[in-house]
C-alpha cells in the first residue's frame, strides 16, 4: 500500500510539473500594414495602414530554453495609396485620389522560441492568414476647369478579387515580467499572391509589423 501511495503522488507531481510548463492567455497590439505590387520588373509599396489586432495565445515549454507557441487572432490588414496632382498653371485643374483596402483576416500565427534569459526571447515561424472579408474605399476629387468639379466616395467588396491564403512567415522577440505580463514585437513578410487573377509575372503581398501587449496565465 504505501508503494502504491508512492507511485501516485510521483504521478500527481508529475501531472502539475507538467502542467506549469503550459500557459495562455490574451493579447492585443498595433498592426502596421503595407502591400506590395510586382510585375514586369518593377515594384512598388503602398502607404501604411495602421490599424490592430486581438486574440489570444497558448505556449508549450519544452525545456528552460524551447518553447512551442500557437495564437488566434483577428486584423484588419492592407494598405492605403494616395495620389494627388495639379496643373501649376491652373489651380481649377487637380486630381486627389484615395484608396484603402482592408482585408479582414483571421490570423493562425505558429512559432518556436528561444529564450535568451528567463523572461527575453526570440521566436520564428510562420502566419497563417485567411482573408474573411475584403473592402476596398475609394474616393476622388477631380477639377477640370472653372466650370466643372466632381467628387467620387464610395466602398466596393473585392473578396472576390482576391486569394484567401495569406501565408506570412516571421521573426519577433517578447519581453516577459515574473506576473504573466509580457511584450512582443514582430515582422511578418507576406510571401502568397493575393491577386487571385494576377496576369504574367504580376504579385500583391501583404507585409506587416505587429507590437503588442498580453498576459499569461498559468506557469510557475
Amino acid at each position: 500500500m504505501k508503494k502504491l501511495l508512492l507511485i501516485a503522488a510521483v504521478a500527481v507531481m508529475g501531472i502539475t510539473a507538467n502542467a506549469q510548463e503550459f500557459r495562455f492567455g490574451p493579447k492585443a497590439g498595433y498592426s502596421y500594414s503595407t502591400l506590395k505590387v510586382k510585375g514586369d520588373g518593377q515594384s512598388e509599396t503602398s502607404d501604411p495602414l495602421h490599424t490592430f489586432y486581438i486574440g489570444g495565445i497558448a505556449e508549450y515549454k519544452l525545456s528552460d530554453k524551447f518553447a512551442l507557441q500557437g495564437e488566434l487572432l483577428y486584423s484588419p490588414l492592407g494598405g492605403k495609396v494616395k495620389i494627388k496632382e495639379a496643373d501649376p498653371e491652373d489651380p481649377t485643374t487637380f486630381f486627389n485620389f484615395k484608396a484603402k483596402q482592408t482585408f479582414h483576416t483571421l490570423l493562425i500565427p505558429v512559432s518556436a522560441k528561444y529564450f535568451i534569459t528567463e523572461g527575453l526571447s526570440v521566436s520564428a515561424g510562420v502566419n497563417v492568414g485567411l482573408i474573411l472579408s475584403a473592402k476596398s474605399k475609394l474616393s476622388a476629387d477631380l477639377g477640370m476647369g472653372p466650370l466643372f468639379e466632381l467628387e467620387v466616395d464610395k466602398e466596393i467588396d473585392i473578396k472576390d478579387q482576391l486569394n484567401t491564403l495569406n501565408l506570412a512567415p516571421f521573426l519577433g522577440a517578447e519581453y516577459a515580467l515574473e506576473n504573466g505580463l509580457f511584450f512582443d514585437a514582430r515582422y511578418n513578410l507576406g510571401v502568397s499572391n493575393l491577386a487571385k487573377n494576377a496576369q504574367g509575372d504580376e504579385k500583391l503581398t501583404n507585409s506587416f509589423i505587429q507590437v503588442g501587449v498580453g498576459f499569461k496565465f498559468g506557469g510557475n
